[in-house]
């Protein structure tokens, strides 16, 4: 079975708190996908078994197959790595595929292995069949990569004894173990560690019908009288993000106990969100500011990275990483090498008219 959770387990399919930067940059949102410090959520909400999970069919199939080719093996499983973005559920993977192999599970993060012995400790201590969960693997440091190769590869760990010339290196055999990785940025996983993971798997954001049966089954076990309106109502403004929609879940679960009598409807979950200033996109007041700046103070762009976190007052990183992923995939602001760029759907959605397109200026005579 699998390890305990460490207090502060938190959403359905959240990982564990790693003090990570997104995560410290949007823990105020609440349609952020970063996990918030102060978020105590009972951890038998994450799903146990792959037959409790809804979503992520074809990685879900794909696991099945997996697992049942390791159970016949009577093998433990390959390495895996699961990346996308944050609120999917990559932590509650691991978890599920601990379960399924009746094993125990040892979860760490990649910013909390300091030092190469913090990552020898780890590996000493596991046995047979265990699974290693390592979240946010991207931020290991490269002396920790080079301990975790051999032991990946060869089930083996290569330690130094001494100094100078009377050093000598010693190998340690492993048991057999399997490691699980989970990162939000694949791009800056090391080569090398990225190739010794067998099985890879991208998580995507979820459709409506997946997240409404999420909320569903969160609502059961928490006691929450939700109707089917007020399941859309929340579904719809999550982002395709399991983490976001349980978050959301809880503030209009307040809201219903305080003033709709304890019973979530369309109505009663609309105006709880209304009141958190968060549309029927899931857009929030940051994101209609960030908008706006760009439309009214520079005329719809293009504008430089560095000016908008100026006229909002944010930081660009927290621009570049945790505010204009969705905006793009929603069409309403453009990347261009000139700058940021306000697109028609940004104007309509906050309901501004679209300006006329600029003519191109006509050709000029050549000079010879």
């Amino acid at each position: 079975m699998s390890g305990s959770d460490p207090a502060g387990g938190c959403d359905i399919l959240a990982p564990d708190w790693n003090g990570c930067s997104d995560c410290l940059m949007s823990e105020e949102r609440l349609v952020s996908g970063g996990l918030k410090r102060d978020e105590r959520e009972n951890a038998a909400l994450r799903p146990k078994y792959l037959r409790e999970m809804v979503g992520q069919d074809r990685v879900r199939e794909n696991l099945s197959i997996i697992i049942e080719a390791a159970r016949m093996r009577k093998e433990p499983l390959d390495h895996t790595l699961f990346y996308g973005p944050p609120g999917l559920g990559k932590t509650s993977l691991a978890h599920v595929m601990a379960n399924e192999m009746a094993t125990n599970i040892r979860i760490t993060s990649g910013p909390s292995i300091e030092r190469a012995g913090d990552l020898a400790a780890i590996l000493t201590n596991l046995k047979a069949g265990d699974i290693l969960f390592i979240d946010e693997v991207h931020r290991l440091g490269r002396a920790v990569e080079e301990i975790l190769y051999p032991a990946m590869e060869d089930f083996a760990l290569d330690i130094v004894i001494g100094k100078g010339p009377a050093a000598k290196n010693v190998r340690l055999r492993l048991p057999r173990f399997t490691v699980i990785g989970a990162t939000t940025q694949l791009a800056l996983l090391a080569a090398p560690l990225r190739d010794r993971f067998g099985a890879r798997f991208r998580l995507d954001y979820y459709d409506l019908p997946a997240l409404e049966h999420i909320i569903r089954r969160a609502a059961e076990m928490l006691h929450v009288d939700v109707k089917p309106p007020g399941l859309s109502e929340i579904a719809r403004r999550s982002r395709g993000t399991p983490r976001i929609a349980l978050r959301l879940l809880r503030r209009v679960r307040d809201y219903a106990q305080t003033r709709a009598e304890g019973i979530i409807t369309g109505p009663v979950a609309g105006e709880a969100l209304e009141l958190l200033e968060i549309d029927h996109l899931g857009l929030d007041d940051i994101d209609r500011r960030m908008m706006r700046a760009i439309i009214e103070k520079f005329g719809g762009g293009p504008v430089g990275l560095n000016t908008v976190a100026a006229a909002i007052s944010e930081d660009q990183s927290t621009i570049e990483n945790v505010y204009e992923p969705f905006l793009i995939q929603l069409g309403f602001i453009a990347r261009t090498p000139r700058g940021r760029v306000a697109m028609p759907a940004a104007y309509e959605h906050l309901g501004i008219p679209v300006p006329p397109t600029t003519p191109a200026p006509p050709d000029q005579p050549s000079l010879l």
